[in-house]
């Protein structure tokens, strides 16, 4: 049953995707600073290709050396991310990039194999920054206060999110119990995901 459900999870959530905002403020530039906050906040929440990618960042991390730490290297390359996209500077493939990213994190979690931490910290903060890069449309146009609210947002629910997701994963794997296989399940429904917004650009490209 569990697998079943793995294996459907990507198609639902993402059959559902396109009735999501990106944001709390749907599709409004943050005029002041809650605003701000409450859409930095919101975003990696209520975009489901963002969400499956923070909690792929802490499955992942839960197998790097350094675990507290590497996340951060996520969420910092998404704030540069944002920053780039306000300062209207074009990275290369951004979609290709995020959900190759999901797929890749979500598959090492999977694997449930230990990595070294500069590698790990490398994979994190490239992937960081392209998803940063998407984040960043969110605040196009607006005034200085409300995107470094936004950044502020951004960056706590990013980390509080991978933060308790490495840490539920590594208490089920020191508990040596029978649900110890469920991370790895977690693992597939993101890199899941992950396969099925590739398909979909890939789709896009192909048939536009």
């Amino acid at each position: 049953m569990s697998l079943r459900l793995a294996l459907a999870a990507p198609a639902v959530v993402v059959s559902a995707g396109p009735a999501l905002a990106h944001h709390p403020m749907g599709g409004a530039v943050p005029a002041d600073f809650l605003d701000g906050m409450l859409s930095g906040l919101g975003h990696p929440i209520l975009g489901i290709d963002h969400l499956a990618f923070v909690v792929a960042v802490g499955l992942a991390a839960a197998f790097v050396r350094g675990a507290v730490l590497v996340p951060l290297a996520a969420v910092a390359a998404a704030c540069g991310g944002c920053l780039l996209t306000v300062a209207d500077m074009p990275l290369p493939a951004v979609e290709p990039v995020i959900a190759g990213s999901v797929i890749l994190l979500g598959g090492v979690a999977m694997l449930g194999r230990q990595w070294p931490i500069l590698p790990g910290a490398a994979v994190f903060a490239i992937a960081g920054l392209f998803h940063g890069w998407a984040y960043g449309e969110a605040v196009v146009g607006a005034e200085t206060t409300p995107i470094v609210a936004y950044l502020i947002g951004l960056a706590a629910i990013q980390y509080a999110i991978a933060l308790g997701v490495m840490g539920t994963v590594r208490w089920i794997w020191r508990a040596s119990s029978p649900v110890a296989v469920q991370p790895r399940l977690a693992g597939a429904v993101c890199a899941g995901i992950g396969l099925v917004f590739m398909f979909d650009i890939v789709e896009g490209a192909l048939f536009p």
